[in-house]
């Protein structure tokens, strides 16, 4: 190593000093910075810089763009063997699992109870997709077996209990693409699946053991939002009504739709009654646990702890409400429950002892009953004579990998944003590990694979969160206990499935309504789409109206919103869903290659970055904000007013004790009005020469000043109230 210099002996402050010339092998070096980070990360001490956290973007641009690019990600261990595994396990699991596993309180039992309804609903209802899209095999039962193992040992073994695993929307498209394949080529679906899980198990392994992750890092708000608002919108609008599906409240108003033809035999049952009541039961349940949540500000009840359990206990409050409303209120109308599974099988019922020849009743209507159901362990030797099966399955397994991937990673990088104050670190490839696992398992046993679920999890975080009266999160209650409890109650809910149907499905719907909505208030891709409909005027005090040409802000949106249609388009159109990974992942280059060209490094700042990286920039580099365009009517109104204002100063500068002459002052680039004066000089003279009075002398000058100057506005024309209307008012306050 030292090149033919002979043997020489440095101190470790002599190594340090000259490292720019040494060289030192990269992995040991990463794992000093590692051992490094992980040491001063437990004590609250970052150690990341900007070329950590961005490889391709040089020292500079890094330093002041990148800190936010990486939030959460642990030191990269570029080019060494496993060493971002090992280092996940020391930050996370190895340094906060006791402490994760000991901090019970109120707030995990009532969290708890909220995410379990939040997953096992979506559970049963994804299942029965499932079961729709894969002809049976599976179905809602695999999918809360899957939910419930899966949940409880990454509660156990998970290096980030903030995320929820569970099924999604395009996991589930991709199984269907699955299943239509093994059809095509006549080869059993659960066979042909195991082959592709076990492939992308491969991949998950390897993307872990390379640091694959650090990819993840390119993953910008730009693209974080993109797909968070994809998932909340998914979730919005199964709750209101599916145009693609048969899901929401809108489909309760048809009368074909498959809730009314149960009771289409009954001459007292009414489509639109149930349709009208579900309305209610959703929309009540939305408003309840909304206004309850927001309990621990008020000053009602009598005590700030009732106060706090009422906001924790908020959404199972709401949930217990409007069943008691639908069930005991309005027991004659017959409102949607959940279709739960009939008992502890599999989904898929056989007609004859070989499963193969056909699904009971489906196919074999004339029997009376199933002769079994299928084994619970996939047959990987099944492969309808082509052996070249398992190898085929690569392909696709590698599109999954790519979904599975950034699923996972995309949600990870949300989690962890700084907003969130997640202070235990991120386990991105440990995770990726574990995520592995579960996928191969599941693919075995003939389940449905689970990824980071972004709305379950984003709503996990804020449920924990301790929150300002504004909806800022001050801090998060770091703990396993509610992921651990969660998912005990959704085993628990396998051996008592009688049970969920006493829950309505419309306030079931209510609380995918919540979530959706919550999950939007701190996505900023949402917050600029809506100040299209906004007067300009009235834009909030954020980064990006302030230091942002308001044309600027606007493209950046128009460019997110154009790659978010694009995404539910190809996740919605079945015969290309299969491209929805590749989608996704072209998020990335475009916001590296494609919005560097079209914006300014400090506007991709405002736009695109965390607070505190703001903050530092701002302070860095006393960014100023830009100047407005203005059109040439505008002009020509600015100078209306200017003339205006010249003449009223004019006819009231004869006035000594209300000297109203204003002071010239440059126009506010955002607020194009009028701003009340300062004080007269008359003013500071008399309250100059009352200030240093004994008060029993100078109470009877200022009630004599008053008296005069009430005459004066009694005796005034209109414009010279108008005048003292303006110096009356604070100089802060502006009107037009």
């Amino acid at each position: 190593h030292n090149h033919g210099h002979g043997r020489v002996n440095f101190s470790k402050k002599t190594v340090l000093h000259f490292h720019s010339t040494l060289y030192i092998d990269q992995c040991k070096l990463t794992l000093v910075h590692s051992t490094l980070h992980s040491t001063l990360s437990a004590s609250g001490h970052s150690t990341m810089s900007g070329v950590d956290k961005v490889p391709s973007v040089s020292t500079k641009d890094a330093s002041d763009e990148g800190d936010d690019h990486n939030h959460g990600h642990g030191p990269m261990e570029n080019g060494c063997f496993g060493k971002g595994i090992v280092q996940d396990l020391k930050r996370t699991v190895f340094t906060h699992w006791k402490s994760e596993m000991t901090n019970f309180n109120q707030k995990t039992i009532a969290v708890s109870f909220f995410i379990f309804f939040a997953a096992v609903s979506p559970a049963i209802t994804f299942g029965a997709i499932y079961a729709k899209a894969t002809h049976n095999w599976i179905g809602a039962m695999e999918m809360i077996v899957a939910t419930a193992w899966c949940g409880i040992v990454y509660a156990l073994i998970g290096g980030q209990p903030m995320m929820i695993n569970g099924g999604t929307g395009p996991v589930l498209a991709f199984t269907a693409i699955i299943y239509n394949m093994s059809e095509a080529m006549d080869v059993p679906f659960l066979t042909f699946n195991c082959w592709v899980g076990i492939w992308v198990s491969v991949y998950m392994f390897l993307a872990a053991v390379f640091d694959l992750n650090r990819i993840i890092v390119y993953a910008t708000r730009f693209t974080d939002e993109i797909f968070a608002l994809l998932i909340s919108a998914i979730f919005i609008i199964n709750a209101l009504g599916n145009p693609f599906g048969d899901t929401g409240l809108y489909h309760y108003f048809k009368e074909d739709h498959k809730s009314h033809a149960y009771y289409a035999s009954d001459p007292d049952y009414n489509h639109l009654s149930v349709a009208l009541l579900s309305t209610f039961l959703c929309i009540g349940t939305v408003q309840v646990a909304a206004s309850l949540k927001r309990t621990k500000f008020t000053s009602y009840y009598p005590t700030q702890g009732i106060r706090n359990t009422i906001t924790d206990f908020s959404v199972v409050l709401a949930i217990a409400l409007w069943t008691f409303v639908d069930k005991v209120v309005f027991p004659t109308i017959k409102t949607e429950s959940l279709n739960v599974p009939a008992g502890f099988n599999p989904t898929y019922a056989c007609c004859y002892d070989d499963c193969s020849l056909g699904n009971f009743p489906d196919d074999c209507p004339d029997l009376d009953k199933e002769a079994g159901f299928r084994p619970w362990l996939v047959d990987l030797t099944d492969l309808g004579g082509k052996p070249w099966l398992p190898f085929m399955a690569a392909g696709p397994a590698l599109l999954a990998f790519i979904l599975v991937f950034l699923d996972d990673g995309i949600t990870w990088h949300l989690i962890n944003h700084p907003s969130h104050k997640i202070t235990h670190g991120a386990a991105y490839n440990w995770d990726t590990v574990v995520i592995g696992i579960m996928t191969l398992v599941n693919s075995l046993l003939g389940l449905p694979w689970l990824v980071a679920a972004t709305v379950r999890s984003l709503n996990h975080v804020h449920a924990l969160a301790e929150k300002t009266p504004d909806g800022k999160i001050q801090s998060v209650l770091e703990t396993r206990l509610t992921h651990l409890g969660i998912h005990v109650l959704v085993l628990a809910s396998i051996f008592a499935l009688d049970l969920l149907k006493v829950i309505p499905m419309p306030v079931l719907y209510g609380v995918f309504l919540f979530m959706g909505i919550v999950s939007l208030g701190t996505n900023s891709f949402y917050n600029r789409f809506t100040m299209f409909f906004m007067q300009p005027e009235k834009y909030p005090m954020e980064p990006y109206t302030q230091y942002v040409k308001p044309s600027k802000m606007h493209l950046f949106t128009i460019i997110q919103l154009v790659l978010f249609v694009t995404l539910y388009v190809v996740k919605t159109i079945k015969a290309i869903a299969i491209a929805f990974p590749i989608v996704i992942a072209l998020c990335i280059p475009v916001r590296v290659y494609v919005l560097t060209k079209i914006f300014t490094k400090e506007e991709l700042i405002m736009i695109d970055s965390d607070e505190e990286t703001i903050k530092r920039y701002l302070e860095k580099n006393e960014a100023t904000p830009p100047e407005e365009e203005v059109s040439e009517k505008e002009k020509d109104i600015e100078k209306q007013d200017d003339d205006a204002a010249k003449e009223n100063e004019d006819q009231v500068s004869g006035l000594p004790p209300l000297n109203m002459r204003r002071q010239p002052r440059k126009r506010s680039n955002f607020h194009k009005s009028l701003s009340a004066p300062q004080h007269s000089q008359a003013n500071a003279l008399f309250f100059g020469k009352v200030h240093d009075m004994p008060a029993n002398e100078a109470e009877p000058l200022v009630q004599q000043e008053l008296e005069r100057r009430q005459r004066v506005r009694q005796e005034s024309d209109p414009h010279m109230l108008l005048a003292e209307a303006e110096r009356m008012i604070s100089k802060d306050y502006r009107f037009g």
